[in-house]
């Protein structure tokens, strides 16, 4: 089966469910890529974290097996140039369903775009899973970091990230900006006047139904386990501008709340029509309306009738099973403009709790979201489709730091976080984001952390150093 690697001879594949649920193993084989550049420190150090949690929570019970597997520059070693990503790898990705994976080097000059956007799509790997949270301790530009505890659902297979499109004055770019101009745009009524330039790149940006809502039904499953104060989702969206690709984002979003969700959750204009009845459950369709909808009055009576409508059609269909405060049980969805959102997890970020987006939307959020609560050297991240599931760090190479035994492994060792979750192994998971905490409490931390720090540490922890203190920090909760 494998050209230049062996599986271990010890433990079990972990498999899934039609549904995508992972049926784990108490000896899971899980693959690892090492990871370029700093991957040569960061994975030694993140496998030492991973291994004493499962060890101290768990005994002699449950253990991971770990199966090496190649990608990156480390690939072309082994497999000859320009095999960044062997078959052997991908192989051993879909056999045992999960892995995890350090930084990888974006190839230069043709082939493969991103090593890291090709294994999401040859995986269907739909939902980009990013935490953002706070460690106390940790440095940060922001005044309160505390308040922002969100998960971004950022969707992984489509957008502009699926990559097709044209270098300008390339014989079919301008053979489609012909096509539009002459046969499209002037026969859809609201592009009237509109023209490509003839020497334009082109891209396509594709959304479609079918990804939105698996990627939103993630989202909302997510929500249902979190406690009542969390359970909110925000659709993320440029609707205003793009309608019928991230507008329709957000109705695929709302429709599959009504269709599959109803009982679970309830959308913010539910919300406001019940609580409002609440208040005065005299309250006629036509005051409703007027309560809800910004300008009512001003508005012609097709559209006034539309929302009286709305209202009446929100109190028959959900009025006993989510009226009288009911609501407030459920998972509430919501939507906002992205650029909107950029400012509100900055200003009100209490108020958010899963954000799901489309890939570059997402793209963006999550960086920022990460420099608020400490930057990518603490910013964890994960790839989950319904057969297979692929954990990583968040940064990338930094090659200059390779080797050096310097930099912050948190990131990785915060998706070794995020993997011992899915295998349900949350007591260990719970462990190792206590000890993380509580080492940086103590201004344990490697330089990155350490220069920001007022007053400065001196000197930091070497990124191996990180993980033995983490080890110790570990220790010391189990003894207490």
């Amino acid at each position: 089966m494998y050209a230049k690697i062996s599986p271990p001879t010890q433990g079990t594949r972990i498999t899934f469910t039609a549904g995508g649920i992972p049926q784990v193993p108490d000896d899971p084989i899980i693959p690892y890529l090492r990871g370029d550049g700093t991957g040569v420190d960061i994975w030694p150090a993140t496998q030492l974290v991973l291994d004493t949690a499962v060890q101290l929570c768990y005994g002699s019970a449950r253990k991971i097996h770990w199966f090496k597997v190649y990608a990156g520059d480390e690939a072309c070693e082994v497999y000859g140039e320009y095999q960044y990503l062997p078959q052997d790898t991908l192989t051993a990705i879909r056999e045992y369903g999960v892995a995890i994976k350090g930084p990888l080097t974006t190839p230069v000059g043709g082939g493969i775009r991103s090593l890291n956007v090709a294994l999401r799509q040859i995986f269907d790997l739909y939902a980009c899973i990013r935490p953002c949270r706070y460690y106390p301790g940790t440095p940060s530009p922001h005044r309160h970091p505390e308040q922002l505890d969100v998960i971004i659902y950022r969707e992984n297979t489509e957008d502009i990230y699926l990559g097709i499109e044209w270098r300008a004055e390339t014989e079919p770019a301008q053979k489609l900006i012909q096509l539009l101009n002459e046969q499209f745009i002037p026969h859809t009524p609201e592009h009237q006047g509109k023209k490509i330039p003839l020497d334009s790149g082109i891209g396509i940006k594709p959304i479609s139904k079918t990804g939105s809502q698996r990627l939103i039904r993630r989202a909302i499953q997510h929500a249902l386990r979190l406690p009542p104060a969390k359970q909110l989702v925000t659709l993320v969206h440029k609707g205003n501008i793009m309608k019928y690709t991230e507008g329709a984002f957000r109705d695929w979003g709302y429709e599959l709340v009504q269709n599959e969700f109803r009982q679970e959750c309830v959308t913010e204009r539910e919300s406001w029509i019940l609580e409002n009845l609440e208040k005065n459950p005299d309250l006629t369709p036509e005051e409703n309306a007027r309560l809800i909808e910004p300008g009512y009055d001003s508005l012609p009576p097709a559209k006034q009738a539309v929302i009286v409508a709305e209202v009446q059609q929100v109190v028959a269909q959900i009025g006993d099973t989510h009226g009288q405060g009911q609501w407030r049980t459920k998972v509430m969805v919501n939507d906002r403009i992205a650029d909107s959102i950029f400012q509100q997890i900055q200003t009100r970020p209490q108020e958010y709790s899963i954000l799901a987006t489309m890939n570059l939307n997402g793209d963006y959020l999550s960086d920022a979201a990460a420099a608020i609560v400490g930057g990518l050297g603490m910013g964890p991240g994960a790839n989950i489709g319904d057969t297979c599931a692929i954990f990583e760090a968040t940064h990338g190479t930094a090659p200059k730091h390779a080797g050096k035994d310097r930099v912050n492994p948190g990131s990785l060792i915060l998706s070794g976080v995020m993997l011992l979750e899915f295998l349900g192994w949350q007591e260990a998971a719970d462990l190792v984001q206590t000890a993380l905490g509580n080492a940086i409490a103590q201004r344990q931390v490697t330089y990155d952390l350490a220069r920001l720090m007022e007053p400065p540490v001196e000197p930091p922890l070497s990124c191996s150093g990180f993980a033995q203190a983490i080890v110790r920090q570990m220790e010391n909760v189990k003894k207490s």
